[in-house]
């Protein structure tokens, strides 16, 4: 098999767009879109973003001065709204405002939980870290909001419901979730224990 050597970039493709809210010194909400999103520990349960510290963000300057921010999950059905709050920045406009999203204050930590988003986190931020030309956040979760919609009967989140942005940075595109391809953690501990079988052999 034959491979090329590319130029050296962030590989991000594909990644779920995520927007995170936060209060700046003066009490006003704001946000931004990021591609830049991770699940970084179940116990407790952790998330880690990560913001372009090389330019003016006004979101990330509110989280570090609130040590707090919210992770909202933006629908199919909302990407000109969140494509919007990742091209403008919160220092020119009241972006929120402008596309009619409204907020509420999360009931764990100091940061606004946009009501128009069917699943959010609340995070309290536990660490800081720049790695190159970005900050990466990691913020402990206090609380998750869920829509009703997005759930079953179990109150587990079904993506399908969701239907999540996900944003393809090879191509700079958002993509809908595609198909499940299969269960997981059933086909590799069938080929362990296939494997296992075989070793005894």
């Amino acid at each position: 098999m034959d491979k090329k050597e590319l130029k050296l970039h962030a590989v991000v493709a594909p990644t779920q767009t995520v927007i995170a809210s936060a209060y700046d010194k003066d009490g006003k909400a704001d946000a931004c879109t990021l591609a830049f999103y991770m699940v970084s520990s179940h116990i407790p349960p952790c998330v880690t973003i990560a913001i372009n510290a090389t330019g003016q963000r006004k979101t990330l300057q509110s989280i570090l001065d609130s040590k707090a921010f919210v992770v909202g999950f933006p629908s199919c059905e909302q990407v000109k709204e969140a494509d919007y709050l990742g091209v403008e920045s919160g220092y020119n406009t009241d972006k929120l405002k402008n596309i009619g999203f409204t907020t509420a204050d999360a009931k764990t930590v100091h940061a606004p939980v946009i009501n128009e988003l069917l699943l959010s986190l609340e995070c309290e931020l536990v660490h800081t870290v720049t790695v190159g030309s970005h900050t990466q956040l990691n913020g402990e979760v206090k609380n998750i909001l869920a829509d009703e919609s997005i759930l079953n009967d179990q109150n587990k989140i079904l993506l399908s419901k969701l239907q999540p942005i996900i944003y393809d940075e090879e191509e700079t595109a958002y993509l809908r979730l595609g198909e499940k391809v299969s269960d997981a953690f059933k086909p590799g501990v069938e080929l362990k224990k296939s494997r296992n079988i075989l070793e005894k052999y």
